[in-house]
C-alpha cells in the first residue's frame, strides 16, 4: 500500500533520481534522466538519504496531488517569497532559473521581478510538474515563464545563459554538491549568482537534523565549485540564504 507523506520535501524528488530510488519499493523512476527537486516543506517525513537502512524517497508524479501542500497559505509565513526574491537582487530583463521548481510556487514572484523583457525557466525532474508549470504560466498569464524537464546529474542550462539560479529546499539533497555547483557556475553570466535557500538547524520545518547543512558548509561547497559565497542577512524564521556569485561578478553585489 502506498502511504502519502505529509508536507514532504520538494527536494526529495531530486534525491530519488540521484540515488536511483523510489517512493515505494516497487516504483520505478520515470524516464531516464529527470532532475531537480520540488519546493515545499519537510514536516515529519523525509526521503532521499541513505543512512544504512536504505534510502526512502518520494515520487511526485502527479502534480495535482501536491498543490495543496506546496502552495498552502501557511507556507508564505515561513518561506517569505518576497524576501527571498529581494535577496536575489533581480533587475528587469534578467534571465532566472528556478531549479527544483515543483508546482511553480516561486514562478509568479520571479516573473514580476524580471518584468516583460526578462525570462524565467522552471526546471524539474518530473514530467508532470513541468506540465503543471506550463499550464500555470498560461493560466496566470505569465508570458515570460517557461518550464523544462532536466536530467539527474546536470541542471540542463547552457553556458552563460542565466543571471540568477534559485535553489530552494533542495540543496541538502544533492550528493556531490561541489561538482554540481561548478555546473551551476558554468551556466551563469559574468554578473550571475546562485541563491541557495535551505533549513537552519533550529527550523520547525525541514529534514531531520542529521541531514541539515549549515550555511557555512553550503558556502564552502559553492566556493569549491568556483563561486564566491556570502551568507546574506534575511528575516526568514526557518531558513538561511547563501548567495554564490561568480568570482568576476562584482556587478552582482
Amino acid at each position: 500500500m502506498h502511504r502519502r507523506p505529509r508536507l514532504v520535501a520538494p527536494g526529495a524528488a531530486l534525491a530519488a533520481l540521484l540515488t536511483g530510488c523510489s517512493a515505494t519499493p516497487d516504483a520505478a523512476a520515470p524516464g531516464s534522466g529527470e532532475h531537480a527537486g520540488h519546493h515545499g516543506g519537510h514536516d515529519g517525513h523525509h526521503g532521499g538519504h541513505d543512512n544504512g537502512a536504505g534510502p526512502l524517497v518520494h515520487r511526485f508524479e502527479r502534480a495535482e496531488d501536491w498543490v495543496a501542500e506546496f502552495e498552502g497559505p501557511e507556507r508564505d509565513a515561513w518561506q517569505k517569497p518576497a524576501e527571498v526574491v529581494a535577496a536575489m537582487r533581480i533587475a528587469p530583463g534578467m534571465r532566472v532559473a528556478d531549479l527544483g521548481a515543483g508546482t511553480g510556487y516561486f514562478l509568479p514572484h520571479l516573473s514580476r521581478a524580471v518584468g516583460p523583457t526578462g525570462a524565467v525557466v522552471g526546471l524539474d525532474i518530473e514530467r508532470d510538474m513541468v506540465r503543471y508549470m506550463t499550464e500555470r504560466a498560461s493560466r496566470e498569464r505569465l508570458a515570460n515563464v517557461t518550464a523544462r524537464q532536466v536530467g539527474p546529474a546536470d541542471p540542463g542550462l547552457d553556458p552563460g545563459s542565466v543571471d540568477r539560479i534559485l535553489v530552494v529546499n533542495t540543496w541538502h539533497h544533492i550528493p556531490d554538491r561541489p561538482a554540481y555547483a561548478a555546473k551551476l557556475r558554468a551556466a551563469l553570466r559574468p554578473d550571475g549568482a546562485v541563491v541557495v535557500v535551505d533549513f537552519t538547524d533550529t527550523a520547525r520545518h525541514g529534514p531531520p537534523k542529521e541531514h541539515r547543512i549549515a550555511p557555512e558548509a553550503v558556502a564552502a561547497e559553492l566556493r569549491a565549485g568556483g563561486l564566491s559565497p556570502e551568507v546574506v542577512a534575511e528575516d526568514l524564521p526557518d531558513q538561511y540564504i547563501v548567495v554564490g556569485r561568480r568570482a568576476d561578478a562584482g556587478a552582482a553585489r
